[in-house]
């Protein structure tokens, strides 16, 4: 029986998620014939669930304000970001037939606030460029002479180079399942281990759970870690769950928590940020007023959601039964600071599987940043999540997954 070979590619790209989506069309733009392994029945999965289905392409700002918003790896990412900047990421996908807007924070949305417009615009340059794409699992990259040569996918493609662009281990679901960090390490490349980031929150404090189910709208947070000024400070959507704390807020308020095994984090939120506390003890005293012959635990329905009265009035130490005219001027100054200061204690994050993004992946110091090539192994380039850096809310890390891409189809 004689041995089907298969056709020599310029370019096999492991993984069809957004980076291994742009990343493809890049090369094939450049002539080179592509192939895209990935085992998932559509392409882009998890970029057509991202945003919560929006998709935040990318963030309409400065190279140097990206480089800002990456605690993790930005000096490694700024020769691929001036490459293809969020402008070039902007350009590209209206090109593609993407009408953008930006809304606030300079986040950067298809019009039609629908992720799968993106994907699909991808996927239709795919198929003018007539770049192949098999359902097929890649499980190891094969070499010669410290050089790639090929793919083992359930056969041998040879190949004259490769991009990784498996993503992280968040969304398991959507395939992130943290192949490409084994294939890598196969090669000789050091995986920092992977972790949540873009993550809800873990609390030990009971009273989460008490008020399961409950979104706090329109409130403003301060996140601490024990020392005297706040390491994140931010306005908008926080929810109360079971194990703690989860919501907008507090997924960008996790990117700034890395040290859970030496500091002791805090979100501090402001449940009447509109007021100020001359303003609060005026509006109090209105209330107070208004229910002054009744207990003190049935006159705050204006002022707190039905779910979080019991907790405020345990937290307040006043008396539930007593009557509010007989409320102390230092008793309802103890409540202001609690409306103005409700503190969280945070224990840990939630596992990186319930997370957005991943933080760890290829260490950055074994790849050359303006290519994204191995510098174990020719031939061989990253893009992505799988890579070891990582970006907060606002578009960022989708923009470092383009850029990432750019730089590894334009030189693999």
């Amino acid at each position: 029986m004689k041995r089907v070979m298969n056709p020599m590619y310029d370019v096999i790209i492991i993984g069809g998620g957004a980076a291994g989506m742009l990343a493809a069309i890049v090369a094939a733009e450049r002539g080179r014939s592509v192939l895209v392994l990935e085992p998932n029945d559509k392409l882009g999965r998890k970029l057509r669930i991202t945003g919560k289905g929006r998709c935040n392409i990318t963030n309409d700002c400065s190279v140097r304000e990206v480089i800002a918003a990456v605690p993790t790896g930005g000096k490694f990412l700024q020769s691929a970001m001036y490459a293809f900047p969020p402008s070039s990421a902007i350009e590209f996908f209206e090109k593609l037939g993407v009408p953008l807007k930006t809304e606030r924070g300079r986040r950067v949305f298809p019009v039609s606030d629908n992720a799968n417009d993106v994907a699909d615009a991808l996927l239709r340059r795919l198929k003018q460029l007539k770049v192949e794409v098999r359902k097929t699992k890649a499980t190891q990259i094969l070499t010669e002479n410290g050089a790639v040569s090929g793919v083992l996918a359930g056969q041998e493609i040879p190949c004259g180079a490769v991009i990784i662009a498996t993503g992280g281990v968040s969304y398991t679901s959507t395939g992130s399942t943290g192949d490409g960090y084994a294939i890598a390490t196969e090669l000789g490349h050091t995986i920092i281990p992977p972790r949540g980031s873009l993550v809800p929150l873990e609390s030990s404090d009971t009273f989460c759970a008490e008020m399961q189910g409950l979104a706090l709208k329109n409130i403003a947070i301060k996140v601490g870690d024990g020392g005297k000024k706040p390491i994140y400070e931010d306005f908008g959507e926080l929810l109360f769950t079971h194990f703690g704390i989860s919501g907008p807020l507090t997924l960008s308020a996790s990117a700034h928590m890395r040290d859970f095994g030496t500091k002791n984090y805090t979100v501090t939120v402001d449940l009447k940020p509109a007021l100020n506390a001359e303003m609060l003890d005026k509006r109090l005293l209105r209330d107070f007023e208004k229910n002054k012959n009744r207990e003190f635990q049935n006159a705050l329905g204006e002022l707190c959601h039905r779910l979080m009265i019991p907790v405020v009035v345990e937290r307040s130490g006043i008396e539930p039964t007593k009557q509010v005219n007989s409320v102390t001027r230092d008793e309802r100054q103890k409540l202001l600071q609690l409306l103005k200061n409700f503190d969280i204690r945070i224990s840990a994050p939630r596992p990186v599987d319930e997370a957005v993004i991943t933080s760890g992946g290829v260490e950055t110091t074994e790849i050359t940043p303006a290519t994204m090539e191995s510098k174990l192994v020719k031939n061989l380039f990253f893009a992505g999540e799988v890579i070891n850096a990582d970006a907060y809310t606002g578009g960022f890390n989708l923009q470092i997954a383009w850029a990432t891409a750019f730089a590894a189809g334009s030189n693999a």
